[in-house]
This record gives structure tokens, C-alpha cells and sequence, in this order.
């Protein structure tokens, strides 16, 4: 089975990332928007003109007042129709890559047993790595735990000792 020319450009690194509004970590502004206009061009979605050409939106609350984030920002939301639109292409481009690994598994199972089991391999030291390190940070924690707890311990035992002296 030949790899797909679709997943080989998934693989493939380009230009720099473009910096805005993301949506599922893909540029609005440059992605986004270029793709469903095209997509409404061709007529395989119907996504609203407003939405595409406002597609950054106020949010409101239950009550229909502005809603505003803790740090006093208001709250920006995507248009519904495009933030829908991005749930089925995400829903369907994680379908894809399912099927793509099951096909594989199918038609080369030996060279996929192969892959997992070099790569099971090769991961095994930094997994034994990560969890020593783990235990010297916990034990490290443990015991910094216990020495601040006796420190506090005697400074207790004083107050309580001046509060039997009030008393």
C-alpha cells in the first residue's frame, strides 16, 4: 500500500505559522476563512454570508448582557456556523487518520507490530528515567513536607503554652 499524497503533505513542514485568532489551533484569518469561502463557492457548504464576513462575535450572557472574563476583557466567540463548520472538518480529519492507521494495520501488520515494538523499546529508558525522577521529587517533597511540619510544630507548642499563660 502506498502512503496517501494527502498524508505525505500533512507530514511535510512549511512557512511560518501566521499569527491570530485561532480556531482548533488553525489561523482563522488565513485558514479558516480562504477555506469555507471556497467551500461555499463550490457548494459544499452553505455557511452564511455574516458569518464569514463577521466572524468574530460579542459574547452574551443568559440575561443578553455583554459577558466579560475575569481579567475584565470581553468575551470574543467564533460565529456558530463556523465554529460548527471546524467541529465537522476536525470530527471527520480525526476519522481519517483512524482509518488511515487501521488500514495500515491491516494491509502491513507485521511491519506496524515492527514499528510498535521499536518504538515501545526505544521509549522504555526515558519512561524509567521520568518515573526515578518522579520518586526523587517525591520523596524530595516528602521531606520538605516533614521539616517545615517540624518546624511549625514548636512554634504551635508556644503559642499554645502563651494562650494557657492568658488564660
Amino acid at each position: 500500500m502506498n502512503t496517501p499524497t494527502y498524508i505525505k503533505s500533512l507530514l511535510t513542514p512549511t512557512t511560518k505559522k501566521p499569527q491570530g485568532r485561532k480556531v482548533w489551533s488553525i489561523d482563522l484569518q488565513t485558514v479558516w476563512l480562504p477555506f469555507f469561502t471556497a467551500t461555499n463557492t463550490m457548494g459544499d457548504t452553505a455557511i452564511p454570508s455574516d458569518a464569514l464576513g463577521c466572524p468574530l462575535r460579542l459574547g452574551y450572557d443568559k440575561a443578553g448582557a455583554v459577558r466579560f472574563t475575569q481579567a475584565g476583557r470581553p468575551v470574543i466567540r467564533v460565529a456558530k456556523e463556523l465554529s460548527d463548520n471546524v467541529r465537522l472538518v476536525r470530527d471527520n480529519f480525526t476519522a481519517n487518520l483512524v482509518s488511515y492507521a487501521g488500514e495500515v494495520m491491516r494491509d502491513n501488520a507485521d511491519g506496524y507490530k515492527v514499528q510498535v515494538g521499536l518504538a515501545q523499546k526505544a521509549g522504555e529508558p526515558i519512561y524509567n528515567h521520568d518515573i526515578a525522577e518522579l520518586n526523587k521529587a517525591i520523596k524530595a517533597q516528602a521531606e520538605a513536607q516533614a521539616i517545615a511540619t517540624a518546624k511549625a510544630a514548636p512554634e504551635a507548642e508556644t503559642i499554645t503554652e502563651r494562650e494557657a499563660v492568658l488564660v
